[in-house]
Protein backbone atom coordinates (compact mmCIF):
# COMPACT_ATOMS: atom_id res chain seq x y z
CA UNK A 1 0.00 0.00 0.00
CA UNK A 2 1.61 3.61 -1.04
CA UNK A 3 1.95 6.17 1.20
CA UNK A 4 -0.92 8.38 -0.76
CA UNK A 5 -3.39 5.25 -0.09
CA UNK A 6 -2.72 5.29 3.72
CA UNK A 7 -3.02 9.06 3.98
CA UNK A 8 -6.43 8.69 2.16
CA UNK A 9 -7.58 5.86 4.50
CA UNK A 10 -6.47 8.19 7.56
CA UNK A 11 -8.65 10.94 6.25
CA UNK A 12 -11.55 8.78 5.23
CA UNK A 13 -11.87 7.09 9.03
CA UNK A 14 -10.68 10.67 10.36
CA UNK A 15 -13.40 12.37 9.00
CA UNK A 16 -16.15 9.40 9.50
CA UNK A 17 -15.19 9.19 13.71
CA UNK A 18 -15.49 13.41 13.40
CA UNK A 19 -19.05 13.27 12.34
CA UNK A 20 -20.25 10.73 14.90
CA UNK A 21 -18.56 12.78 17.19
CA UNK A 22 -20.49 16.21 15.98
CA UNK A 23 -23.66 14.21 16.03
CA UNK A 24 -23.25 12.96 19.32
CA UNK A 25 -22.71 15.97 20.61
CA UNK A 26 -25.51 17.66 18.89
CA UNK A 27 -27.62 15.04 20.88
CA UNK A 28 -26.34 15.78 24.31
CA UNK A 29 -29.02 16.82 27.17
CA UNK A 30 -28.45 21.00 27.61
CA UNK A 31 -25.57 21.65 29.66
CA UNK A 32 -26.68 22.79 33.30
CA UNK A 33 -30.07 21.04 33.08
CA UNK A 34 -31.60 18.86 35.49
CA UNK A 35 -32.09 16.09 32.85
CA UNK A 36 -29.64 13.04 33.29
CA UNK A 37 -30.80 10.31 31.49
CA UNK A 38 -28.01 7.98 31.79
CA UNK A 39 -26.76 8.35 35.59
CA UNK A 40 -30.31 7.62 36.42
CA UNK A 41 -29.95 5.25 35.04
CA UNK A 42 -26.85 4.04 36.20
CA UNK A 43 -28.04 4.54 39.51
CA UNK A 44 -31.11 2.79 39.25
CA UNK A 45 -29.73 -0.38 37.90
CA UNK A 46 -26.79 -0.50 40.71
CA UNK A 47 -29.33 0.28 43.38
CA UNK A 48 -31.24 -2.95 42.17
CA UNK A 49 -28.40 -5.21 42.19
CA UNK A 50 -27.88 -3.77 45.97
CA UNK A 51 -24.44 -2.12 44.86
CA UNK A 52 -23.37 0.87 47.19
CA UNK A 53 -20.86 2.08 44.72
CA UNK A 54 -21.89 3.22 41.39
CA UNK A 55 -19.24 3.34 39.72
CA UNK A 56 -18.33 -0.30 40.70
CA UNK A 57 -21.58 -1.18 39.27
CA UNK A 58 -20.58 0.32 36.18
CA UNK A 59 -17.21 -0.91 35.73
CA UNK A 60 -17.58 -4.34 36.71
CA UNK A 61 -21.49 -4.98 36.02
CA UNK A 62 -23.05 -3.08 33.25
CA UNK A 63 -20.10 -2.10 31.46
CA UNK A 64 -18.11 -5.35 32.30
CA UNK A 65 -17.30 -6.05 29.10
CA UNK A 66 -15.37 -2.54 28.11
CA UNK A 67 -13.73 -3.16 31.31
CA UNK A 68 -12.67 -6.77 30.04
CA UNK A 69 -11.23 -4.47 26.76
CA UNK A 70 -9.01 -2.67 29.63
CA UNK A 71 -7.70 -5.31 31.40
CA UNK A 72 -6.66 -6.80 28.27
CA UNK A 73 -4.45 -3.86 27.22
CA UNK A 74 -3.16 -3.50 30.60
CA UNK A 75 -1.93 -7.48 30.08
CA UNK A 76 -0.98 -6.58 26.57
CA UNK A 77 1.22 -4.29 27.45
CA UNK A 78 2.89 -5.64 30.59
CA UNK A 79 3.71 -9.00 28.35
CA UNK A 80 4.96 -6.76 25.41
CA UNK A 81 7.23 -4.97 28.02
CA UNK A 82 8.05 -8.53 29.31
CA UNK A 83 9.07 -9.21 26.02
CA UNK A 84 11.20 -6.15 24.90
CA UNK A 85 13.25 -6.00 28.33
CA UNK A 86 13.78 -9.33 27.96
CA UNK A 87 17.40 -10.39 29.03
CA UNK A 88 19.94 -10.70 25.66
CA UNK A 89 22.61 -13.28 24.97
CA UNK A 90 25.31 -10.39 25.42
CA UNK A 91 23.44 -9.35 28.60
CA UNK A 92 24.20 -10.80 32.39
CA UNK A 93 22.55 -10.06 35.45
CA UNK A 94 25.10 -8.73 38.13
CA UNK A 95 24.28 -8.94 41.46
CA UNK A 96 22.77 -5.59 42.69
CA UNK A 97 24.96 -3.56 45.37
CA UNK A 98 22.70 -1.48 48.28
CA UNK A 99 23.30 1.92 48.42
CA UNK A 100 23.24 4.01 51.41
CA UNK A 101 19.94 4.87 53.06
CA UNK A 102 19.47 7.66 55.20
CA UNK A 103 17.30 6.66 58.85
CA UNK A 104 14.33 8.66 58.14
CA UNK A 105 13.76 7.21 54.75
CA UNK A 106 14.55 3.83 56.32
CA UNK A 107 12.00 4.25 59.17
CA UNK A 108 9.44 6.08 57.47
CA UNK A 109 9.39 3.40 54.64
CA UNK A 110 9.21 0.68 56.46
CA UNK A 111 7.04 1.73 58.65
CA UNK A 112 4.39 2.75 55.54
CA UNK A 113 4.86 -0.20 53.56
CA UNK A 114 2.16 -2.72 55.81
CA UNK A 115 -0.08 0.15 56.07
CA UNK A 116 -0.19 0.78 52.25
CA UNK A 117 -0.30 -3.04 51.45
CA UNK A 118 -3.53 -3.15 53.86
CA UNK A 119 -5.15 -0.06 52.33
CA UNK A 120 -4.56 -1.68 49.28
CA UNK A 121 -6.01 -4.44 49.73
CA UNK A 122 -8.98 -2.86 51.69
CA UNK A 123 -9.77 -0.85 48.80
CA UNK A 124 -10.10 -3.81 46.89
CA UNK A 125 -12.56 -6.00 49.02
CA UNK A 126 -14.44 -2.95 49.84
CA UNK A 127 -14.63 -1.51 45.83
CA UNK A 128 -18.40 -2.14 45.71
CA UNK A 129 -19.17 -0.57 48.59
CA UNK A 130 -17.29 2.44 49.10
CA UNK A 131 -15.02 4.60 46.59
CA UNK A 132 -12.14 2.46 44.97
CA UNK A 133 -12.18 -0.71 43.41
CA UNK A 134 -9.47 -4.03 41.50
CA UNK A 135 -7.65 -0.47 39.68
CA UNK A 136 -7.26 1.91 42.28
CA UNK A 137 -6.16 -1.33 45.15
CA UNK A 138 -4.12 -3.21 42.79
CA UNK A 139 -2.05 -0.63 42.15
CA UNK A 140 -1.61 0.57 45.78
CA UNK A 141 -0.86 -2.85 47.02
CA UNK A 142 1.61 -3.22 44.05
CA UNK A 143 3.67 -0.08 44.59
CA UNK A 144 3.58 -0.81 48.12
CA UNK A 145 5.98 -3.70 47.77
CA UNK A 146 8.65 -1.11 46.07
CA UNK A 147 8.43 0.63 49.36
CA UNK A 148 10.93 -2.00 50.21
CA UNK A 149 13.50 -0.73 47.28
CA UNK A 150 13.73 2.82 48.98
CA UNK A 151 14.02 1.56 52.54
CA UNK A 152 16.29 -1.33 52.09
CA UNK A 153 17.33 -2.38 48.86
CA UNK A 154 17.00 -4.20 45.72
CA UNK A 155 18.08 -7.95 47.13
CA UNK A 156 15.08 -7.59 49.59
CA UNK A 157 12.53 -6.24 46.91
CA UNK A 158 13.99 -9.32 44.97
CA UNK A 159 13.06 -11.80 48.41
CA UNK A 160 9.64 -10.49 48.54
CA UNK A 161 8.52 -10.76 45.27
CA UNK A 162 9.65 -13.50 43.35
CA UNK A 163 8.35 -12.60 39.30
CA UNK A 164 7.61 -16.39 38.23
CA UNK A 165 4.36 -16.21 40.91
CA UNK A 166 3.24 -12.88 39.65
CA UNK A 167 3.15 -13.42 36.44
CA UNK A 168 1.20 -16.66 37.21
CA UNK A 169 -1.25 -14.80 38.85
CA UNK A 170 -1.40 -12.14 36.09
CA UNK A 171 -2.68 -14.72 33.68
CA UNK A 172 -4.46 -16.46 36.64
CA UNK A 173 -6.43 -13.23 37.06
CA UNK A 174 -7.17 -12.68 34.15
CA UNK A 175 -8.68 -16.12 33.27
CA UNK A 176 -10.71 -15.67 36.58
CA UNK A 177 -12.55 -12.59 34.51
CA UNK A 178 -13.38 -14.70 31.51
CA UNK A 179 -14.23 -17.95 33.42
CA UNK A 180 -16.50 -15.54 35.16
CA UNK A 181 -18.15 -14.13 32.21
CA UNK A 182 -18.80 -17.18 30.54
CA UNK A 183 -20.51 -19.11 33.46
CA UNK A 184 -22.60 -16.51 33.24
CA UNK A 185 -23.66 -17.86 29.81
CA UNK A 186 -25.33 -20.93 31.64
CA UNK A 187 -28.56 -18.84 32.49
CA UNK A 188 -27.83 -15.17 30.55
CA UNK A 189 -25.50 -13.39 28.89
CA UNK A 190 -21.81 -13.06 28.65
CA UNK A 191 -20.89 -10.98 32.32
CA UNK A 192 -24.32 -10.55 33.11
CA UNK A 193 -24.71 -10.62 37.02
CA UNK A 194 -27.01 -13.30 36.97
CA UNK A 195 -24.70 -16.55 39.03
CA UNK A 196 -24.96 -14.95 42.91
CA UNK A 197 -27.98 -13.52 44.64
CA UNK A 198 -27.45 -9.75 45.53
CA UNK A 199 -27.48 -10.02 48.98
CA UNK A 200 -27.58 -7.54 51.82
CA UNK A 201 -27.25 -3.71 50.19
CA UNK A 202 -24.17 -2.00 51.92
CA UNK A 203 -22.12 -5.65 52.82
CA UNK A 204 -19.10 -7.21 51.44
CA UNK A 205 -21.42 -9.74 49.91
CA UNK A 206 -23.54 -7.79 48.06
CA UNK A 207 -23.78 -6.81 44.44
CA UNK A 208 -23.74 -10.56 43.10
CA UNK A 209 -20.53 -11.16 40.52
CA UNK A 210 -19.46 -7.54 41.45
CA UNK A 211 -16.77 -8.36 44.05
CA UNK A 212 -15.51 -11.39 42.34
CA UNK A 213 -14.91 -9.52 39.33
CA UNK A 214 -13.39 -6.77 41.06
CA UNK A 215 -11.02 -9.11 42.89
CA UNK A 216 -10.01 -10.24 39.27
CA UNK A 217 -9.07 -7.03 38.53
CA UNK A 218 -7.51 -6.21 41.50
CA UNK A 219 -5.27 -9.16 41.22
CA UNK A 220 -4.57 -8.88 37.87
CA UNK A 221 -2.93 -4.93 38.07
CA UNK A 222 -1.56 -6.03 41.50
CA UNK A 223 0.44 -8.51 39.98
CA UNK A 224 0.67 -6.79 36.61
CA UNK A 225 2.48 -3.87 37.85
CA UNK A 226 4.77 -5.67 39.63
CA UNK A 227 5.86 -7.70 36.90
CA UNK A 228 6.34 -4.21 34.88
CA UNK A 229 8.12 -2.48 37.26
CA UNK A 230 10.52 -5.65 37.61
CA UNK A 231 11.61 -5.21 34.11
CA UNK A 232 12.35 -1.38 34.41
CA UNK A 233 13.99 -2.21 37.52
CA UNK A 234 16.47 -4.68 36.19
CA UNK A 235 17.41 -3.05 33.21
CA UNK A 236 18.17 0.17 35.42
CA UNK A 237 20.45 -1.50 38.71
CA UNK A 238 20.91 -5.26 37.02
CA UNK A 239 22.02 -5.53 33.67
CA UNK A 240 25.79 -5.93 32.99
CA UNK A 241 27.73 -6.67 29.63
CA UNK A 242 30.96 -9.13 29.58
CA UNK A 243 33.49 -8.01 27.17
CA UNK A 244 35.09 -10.78 24.79
CA UNK A 245 38.06 -11.29 27.32
CA UNK A 246 35.07 -11.66 30.27
CA UNK A 247 36.00 -8.52 31.92
CA UNK A 248 32.95 -6.08 32.83
CA UNK A 249 32.24 -3.05 31.57
CA UNK A 250 30.64 -0.92 34.01
CA UNK A 251 29.23 3.03 33.87
CA UNK A 252 31.35 4.93 36.03
CA UNK A 253 29.02 8.06 35.21
CA UNK A 254 25.74 6.22 37.17
CA UNK A 255 26.43 4.57 40.45
CA UNK A 256 24.87 1.26 41.00
CA UNK A 257 23.84 0.64 36.97
CA UNK A 258 25.60 -1.61 34.64
CA UNK A 259 25.41 -1.40 30.99
CA UNK A 260 27.17 -1.81 27.55
CA UNK A 261 29.74 1.30 26.83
Amino acid sequence: MSPRMRLWLVAAGGAGLAALLVAACLDLPRFGGDRHPYGDRAVGASLSRHTANTVASVTFDQRAFDTLGEMSILFAAVLGSVVLLRQTRDEHRARPEPAAVSRPVRRYALLVLPVALLTGLYVVAHGQVSPGGGFQGGVVAATALHLLYLGADYRALERVRPLAPYEAGDALAACAYLVTGLAALLGSAFLANTLLPYGTFGTLASAGTVPLLNAAIGMEVACAVVVLLAGFLDQAVEIVDEGENGERHDDPGRPGKRERP
